[in-house]
């Protein structure tokens, strides 16, 4: 006994000025038992009409789509489409589905096919997903060709639905969790990619921040590192310590200009040639040069440079050779006298900057107890109040003078430090802070 066919409404809203678009309207099809399983715990469209676009290539040959109507009984905009071009035209940002009937060919088809060649059946769908790779699709296909719905999901498509087993509220229901799931893989897809990016930049930071080489010494180390308010894990200051066979203990400090994942790990290559280059016993403006060298090689652009404070500590503790590239001096702090900073007369430039350039290594007297203090820049170029006024250098001084007069050292007075500097600023600081601690007691 034939099923008897309900009476056909015009569509709601035909916005593209064609005639109304065929799509018969009967029970069934591969959402069905979905439909009726799932009626009561639907998710909605939360109040906002919904837009469909329905791309077909004969609007007039079949009987009128069906009124459609989401959860809230809202009508569902149609817009209708007989190409791509015209597909294209519509595709505006309030579109939230496409309704595709996959006999549409696509572009070049008809020329692949005079020509004898194979043509891909779901070219059209491969289109449309590339021309509208933010929207939810339907692939429309024709009554029992369920393998080529399936692929059509394969390939991209949120869900398949027979051309003559439709009816309005199948549609509505088809349209709404398509919409939402892809709505869900677009939301899985962005924590994934953050994850993957989280992973990405404690990768490049265990690479700028590694741990220090320090066996046999007697030397305490600290470190703190903060990066600025422009990004959660990434920065592109360095550092690195290591001790080398002779019982010399080398400091490293160093930044990178400008930010992101380029500088990090370019900040990445030269923390790690600065340990392998000291390990094999360069010191000095022949270490510096060479790291230039490796600058010169990988930097991306040639206005990229970097600034570097280099310090080798004698084995028995009392001296040491420092060298600066375009880098803040070290702050020494020792029993009975004020903190200061080491002289920084000699400061060569930052590497990357001039051709030949040479840093001169000076030999400084630290003496029998001591704390060196090694930073970037960061730290002294937060700002003061409401202002426009710099913490500076000498407000780093000051600043640390009064926290080790209150007893503070080792990770404390670093943490003290920052911690300040960030409310003297009123906020996150904009650069990245590093900040070395070598301590060494009588």
């Amino acid at each position: 006994m034939p099923v008897p066919v309900p009476r056909q409404r015009a569509i709601p809203a035909v916005e593209s000025g064609q005639a109304p678009v065929a799509v018969p309207a009967q029970g069934g099809g591969p959402l069905k038992e979905e439909a009726n399983r799932t009626e009561a715990t639907a998710p909605n469209s939360g109040g906002t009409t919904l837009t469909l676009l329905l791309i077909e290539d004969d609007p007039t040959g079949s009987p009128v789509l069906p009124e459609l109507r989401d959860a809230s009984g809202t009508s569902i905009r149609v817009r209708t489409a007989r190409n791509l071009t015209e597909a294209e035209r519509l595709l505006t940002d309030d579109v939230h589905c496409i309704l595709l009937d996959l006999a549409l060919p696509a572009p070049g088809r008809a020329s692949v096919a005079a020509g004898g060649g194979d043509a891909d059946e779901l070219a059209v769908l491969r289109h449309v997903l590339q021309l509208a790779p933010r929207h939810a699709v339907l692939a429309l296909t024709a009554s029992g060709d369920a393998e080529r719905g399936t692929e059509a999901v394969r390939v991209g498509a949120q869900d398949y639905l027979f051309r003559d087993e439709l009816d309005g509220r199948l549609l509505s229901r088809a349209i709404r969790y398509a919409v939402e799931r892809k709505r869900s893989l677009a939301v899985e897809r962005k924590l994934a990619e953050g994850r993957m990016r989280a992973q990405e930049n404690r990768r490049l930071e265990r690479g700028l921040l590694p741990t220090p080489l320090l066996d046999g010494s007697s030397l305490r180390f600290a470190a703190r590192y903060r990066p600025g308010r422009s990004r959660a894990l990434l920065g592109g200051d360095f550092y690195d310590t290591v001790r080398t066979p002779d019982g010399t203990v080398h400091a490293m400090i160093g930044d990178v200009c400008g930010h992101g994942p380029d500088e990090a790990a370019l900040g990445v290559e030269l923390r790690i040639a600065w340990r392998a280059l000291t390990l094999a016993g360069l010191c000095g403006d022949e270490l510096l040069g060479t790291l230039q060298e490796v600058l010169e090689h990988e930097r991306s652009d040639e206005e990229i440079f970097a600034t570097l404070c280099t310090v080798d500590i004698a084995p028995d503790g009392r001296r040491a050779g420092l060298c600066l590239a375009g880098h803040p001096a070290p702050l020494v702090a020792r029993p009975g006298r004020p903190a200061e900073l080491l002289p920084y007369d000699n400061n060569g430039p930052a590497l990357g900057l001039l051709k030949g350039a040479r840093w001169p290594r000076m030999q400084v007297e630290l003496g029998a107890e001591w704390s060196l203090m090694l930073y970037t820049d960061g730290l002294i170029e937060g700002r003061v109040g409401t202002g426009g006024e710099r913490l500076g250098q000498e407000g780093m001084v000051e600043m640390v003078r009064r926290q080790l007069a209150e007893g503070l050292s080792g990770e404390a007075l670093l943490r003290a430090a920052v911690n300040e500097v960030r409310r003297l600023n009123g906020g996150e600081l904009t650069d990245d802070v590093a900040v070395v601690l070598l301590d060494r007691e009588a």
